[in-house]
């Protein structure tokens, strides 16, 4: 088993970090109290989960102390033990709570929140001694993201490549990250022959394929796409949604959606969605 073991300071960006790990597949437990600690380890060990994050959110001094044997425990069992203790300075801890509107966990009307952090830093310093430690002052969550996933050497996951074709009759799609719109081409609709297919019958395929302009948006396209791609997976996306839209939704971007991803399929995981049609060519 892999246990990793996240705790720090309130505002530190431990909901961040158990996110990534969450997002990677880790049975994770958050706010676990210390005691419970290695019943929760061997419940998990006897049902075969094999990757486990826990965040402690244990504040009083003794449980504290129960930690290092529980550690040295753990590692004699051949478990993988990673701690990480998660921090950054008071201005930036209260910044970040000025922001979010959250109170303080160690709040009870009587402490300021500079006291509050100071009282919790006091508190979690024995702890700190006994894990990896990182200051994220200066960190901007994907950037906290990324170091998480090299923590725990994550393999990449990869990005999920949406290409959707869609109507603008129908407004455009509220997921769609990059929106084309393809109005300016050709339209079959205005073919009597072509009016009743969509962009998935070859006649209309051909159709749009002998068009030079088609033939030049749908390069820039991907053009645009394979250049700006690599920048959206470093911005640690999960899914990317690339719309076109045409009039209708049937002819014209369903032709666009299909075309580019056939293009990128054989470069990672990619989706093709059919908004407009409603029969079971779209799937």
């Amino acid at each position: 088993m892999q246990l990793v073991l996240i705790t720090g300071l309130s505002g530190s960006g431990k909901s961040v970090a158990l996110n990534v790990l969450e997002d990677g597949g880790y049975y994770y437990v958050d706010g676990l109290p210390v005691k419970l600690l290695p019943q929760l380890v061997d419940h998990l060990a006897d049902t075969g989960h094999p990757r486990v994050a826990v965040a402690i959110e244990e504040r009083s001094r003794e449980p504290i102390s129960e930690l290092p044997r529980q550690f040295d425990e753990f590692r004699r069992r051949g478990t993988d033990l990673r701690v990480l203790f998660l921090e950054a300075n008071t201005d930036t801890l209260i910044k970040r709570f000025s922001e979010t509107r959250r109170r303080h966990p160690l709040a009870d009307g009587k402490l300021t929140l500079p006291e509050c952090i100071a009282r919790e830093r006091e508190l979690l310093s024995g702890l700190a001694a006994l894990a990896h430690r990182v200051d994220t002052s200066e960190l901007s969550a994907n950037t906290l993201r990324n170091w998480m996933k090299e923590f725990v050497e994550l393999p990449p996951t990869g990005l999920m490549l949406l290409f959707e074709s869609f109507g603008y009759k129908d407004g455009i799609p509220l997921d769609a990250d990059l929106v084309f719109d393809v109005r300016c081409l050709p339209n079959p609709h205005y073919n009597a022959a072509l009016r009743p297919l969509t962009g998935l019958d070859r006649p209309v395929v051909d159709f749009l394929k002998a068009d030079a302009d088609c033939g030049k948006m749908l390069e820039d396209i991907r053009r645009f796409v394979a250049e700006w791609l690599p920048s959206f997976e470093h911005d640690s996306r999960n899914y990317l949604t690339v719309a076109i839209g045409c009039t209708g939704g049937r002819h014209r971007s369903v032709y666009f959606a299909e075309a580019l991803a056939a293009h990128f399929r054989g470069q990672g995981q990619v989706l093709v969605r059919h908004r407009g049609l409603h029969d079971r060519r779209e799937a």
